[in-house]
């Protein structure tokens, strides 16, 4: 192949393109501005051609109603800058999983006559870098027929599998121009909450596949304390560069690409494109391996984060309409869903704001808005985080997923969402969720480790928890079910294991203790208070597995209890004991708490006064 011609305008090369031309655009940041502009001052060369991209983050004139007859846009991803017209009707939106859109250029299926891309100059041995956005550009450029590329001295030149030499491209047009720039936004409160609950589900070694935009931002944020973190993602942005500073994102522990940050394009500042300029630490590959879900289940403890617009209760997600209106694409959702679900150890997260429209509209569905399309189906979910929490869905029933939904929701839907299960009979008929209109305390959460246990999870009670209390209830003996009842009970029905997860987190409060991975959850202890109208003094019980037992984890429970009721106005516990039960007593105890006792009908009657134990 020949050395390319430079060229000082595009018209000079149009004799050589059909009219009806099918043109494709560089992606992303990487938009060859100069090269778009030229197209649309020529546009009455062009009748009926077709243009198609992903994302660009620049200029989208062609998409003007005067040049209907010129152009017609094709949106692999409907970016801002053309969503208007592909709501309109005005252009064309092609749904299509990522790593599968260079498939269309190589089995010629969409051919490329004319690529518009933006390079680096040529180095010393004639290759020009592709820059910030290798993606699908790649792909098109090895079958376009025709390719103009846009020199720029201002493109970082990226490292990888994203370079082009000169001799494979037909015409250079020098331009020097600032590189498109997406200035990262402040991430709001409901942003930060979600990446706060997100960041728990990130354990040391993880690799991570994370978007653009505030929830991204506010994961990366929540991760100073994590260690060895690596990338592998289709694309990242400014966020990123502080970790990799702290030494948090190294990529040691990483399975595949160590120590490399593997990515397909990047959108951000100037500071990220310098962070990128010919850093070997960072590897830009094109998305038809990048988001090849086989490639990236490959590295162990994958998490991928990716947003959402709705989630229906039964667990399938909107990404890219509102309704009939088409908004995005389905981009690299998929592709990252599913590799991380295959992933040793792989984590694939959905995470969304639980309201839109200033609060007044559930973006968790009873059911998806008519007409909007499944991005993910409801097989592929695993976890789901919104502001109120983290709902865990794989392999659950449709019952478990709806309650698991709704105690994320916010709560002033969660009323009528459990109305609509209801009437959908996806929940029982007699379903209970004190947490309507309610907060989850989460303040109240943490994590301890006792002797020869590792970390334990104490939490609030959840109404989710309904089949994890009844699996402990049955794990006991028929002597810890008499300690705790003072009744031979065999069964845990739902009514009474319904009434015992559900509580308002002041009148009546459980913490639990929990181990285990979400899905895979396991309790080994509850500590509860339950206070009647009558009276400010709660009764108190609580149980330990007998596996759990002489640890310590009572007498935590114990305390957890005393400090929230003190904060919620109590003025001290009420505790009926069997005198056979010396365990428990012994855990009064041992913390030094002045109780009263009485023995009445064969039961000690313990009264304990807070203020008689200030210090506790």
């Amino acid at each position: 192949m020949s050395p390319p011609k430079t060229i000082a305008s595009l018209s000079e090369i149009l004799p050589q393109v059909p009219r009806n031309s099918r043109i494709f655009i560089g992606s992303g940041c990487a938009e060859p501005q100069e090269l778009v502009r030229q197209l649309v001052e020529n546009a009455h060369y062009f009748a009926d051609a077709e243009i198609f991209h992903l994302l660009t983050a620049g200029r989208s004139d062609y998409v003007d109603p005067q040049y209907h007859n010129n152009f017609r846009h094709n949106a692999f991803f409907i970016g801002s800058n053309v969503r208007e017209a592909a709501m309109m009707g005005q252009a064309d939106y092609t749904p299509i999983f990522l790593s599968e859109l260079p498939n269309l250029f190589e089995r010629g299926q969409m051919p490329v006559d004319l690529a518009l891309i933006q390079v680096s100059p040529p180095d010393a041995q004639g290759y020009c870098s592709l820059g910030v956005s290798v993606d699908v550009v790649k792909s098109a450029a090895a079958v376009a027929r025709l390719i103009v590329a846009q020199t720029n001295p201002r493109m970082p030149r990226t490292l990888g599998d994203g370079f082009l030499h000169a001799s494979q491209i037909h015409y250079l047009l020098e331009c020097a121009e600032p590189i498109l720039e997406l200035k990262p936004s402040e991430p709001d409160e409901v942003a930060l909450q979600i990446g706060a609950h997100i960041a728990r589900l990130i354990s040391d070694g993880s690799t991570l596949q994370m978007g653009i935009g505030s929830i991204s931002d506010a994961v990366l944020r929540m991760l100073d304390d994590k260690n060895d973190l690596g990338i592998h993602t289709e694309m990242f942005s400014d966020g990123v560069v502080p970790l990799v500073k702290k030494g948090v994102i190294n990529g040691r522990r990483k399975t595949l690409h160590r120590n490399k940050i593997v990515t397909s394009f990047v959108m951000g500042s100037k500071l990220l494109y310098d962070f990128v300029h010919d850093n070997p630490g960072v590897e830009f590959h094109p998305s038809i391996y990048t988001n090849d879900p086989f490639i990236i289940s490959r590295n162990q403890q994958m998490i991928a984060i990716n947003s959402a617009l709705e989630v229906d209760l039964t667990g399938q997600v909107c990404a890219d309409s509102l309704g009939h209106r088409f908004f995005s694409g389905i981009g690299g959702q998929v592709d990252f869903i599913r590799g991380a679900a295959r992933s040793a150890g792989g984590k694939p997260i959905i995470a969304l704001p639980s309201t839109a429209k200033d609060g007044t509209l559930s973006r968790i569905a009873a059911e998806l808005h008519r007409g909007a399309g499944v991005t993910t189906s409801r097989g592929d979910v695993h976890y789901v985080v919104t502001e109120y929490g983290i709902a865990y869905l794989y392999g659950k029933s449709v019952r478990q997923r709806s309650l698991e939904l709704i105690n994320i929701a916010h709560p002033d839907f969660r009323g009528e969402l459990l109305e609509a299960m209801k009437a959908r009979h996806y929940v029982y008929p007699d379903q209970k969720l004190e947490t309507i209109g309610r907060l989850y305390p989460q303040q109240y959460e943490t994590t301890q480790s006792f002797k020869d246990t590792g970390p334990i999870l104490f939490r609030p009670i959840k109404p989710t928890d309904e089949r994890m209390l009844q699996d402990f209830f049955y794990s006991h003996n028929e002597e810890t079910v008499y300690l705790r009842y003072h009744a031979m009970i065999k069964n845990m029905p739902h009514d009474k294991a319904q009434y015992l997860v559900n509580v308002d987190y002041k009148k009546s409060l459980a913490f639990v203790g929990v181990i285990g991975e979400p899905g895979r959850e396991r309790l080994i202890a509850v500590g509860r208070y339950m206070s009647s109208a009558n009276s400010n003094f709660p009764e108190i019980a609580f149980v330990v597995h007998e596996n759990y037992r002489g640890k310590g984890i009572a007498s935590f429970l114990l305390q957890q209890l005393i400090r929230v009721a003190k904060s919620n106005g109590f003025e001290g516990f009420i505790a009926y004991v069997l005198p056979e039960n010396t365990d428990m007593l012994h855990v009064f105890d041992r913390l030094g708490l002045v109780a009263e006792r009485k023995f009445e009908d064969g039961v000690f009657k313990l009264t304990i006064r807070f203020e008689n134990n200030m210090k506790r």
